[in-house]
């Protein structure tokens, strides 16, 4: 009996984290991550003229993480145009899985920035601990939303997010 209260416990508080809003609007950290070329590129320089940014932890062994990114591809052209959000796709995929990455997106036609991040540096940084794992930046580079996990529709949430975000400007 003990057992089942401490499981209803446990799931009705991770459930009760799985939308955190972000209140201390802290900033991008430095980290060091890969584009899809090899090149080198620090997280402070991930940015988008003032407008907002998400930024979505993934990988290719993550049903969830494509499933997420594929529904937000078939949007995304439609959140540009009516918001200017810029989409950044950070791969956690290891050394061992990072050559299925390019292949992926390229095969799904993503439009947004995918970058590598396999040594998992950013992901500590940002105290990410499961994918998928989105956050929400303003203008400033601040994060002032995060989402973990994911169930079909939480898109939606995201974008009344981003528009929450411009409308408080």
């Amino acid at each position: 009996m003990k057992k089942i209260q401490l499981l209803l416990i446990l799931s009705i508080t991770l459930i009760s984290f799985a939308f955190i809003p972000q209140s201390d609007n802290r900033t991008i950290p430095s980290a060091n991550i890969k584009n899809l070329d090899g090149g080198d590129v620090n997280t402070t320089e991930l940015q988008n003229n003032g407008k907002p940014m998400i930024i979505s932890f993934w990988a290719t062994w993550c049903s969830p993480c494509k499933r997420e990114l594929n529904n937000i591809a078939e949007l995304y052209d439609d959140w540009v145009e009516e918001t200017g959000v810029k989409l950044i796709a950070i791969s956690i995929d290891d050394a061992r899985n990072a050559g299925k990455v390019a292949p992926y997106v390229n095969g799904k036609g993503w439009e947004f920035e995918v970058y590598l991040d396999a040594n998992q540096d950013f992901k500590r940084a940002l105290n990410v601990n499961n994918v998928p794992h989105t956050f929400l930046v303003n203008g400033k580079g601040e994060i002032v939303w995060q989402h973990n996990s994911y169930s079909e529709g939480d898109e939606y949430e995201l974008y009344k997010q981003v528009k929450k975000l411009l409308e408080a400007k």
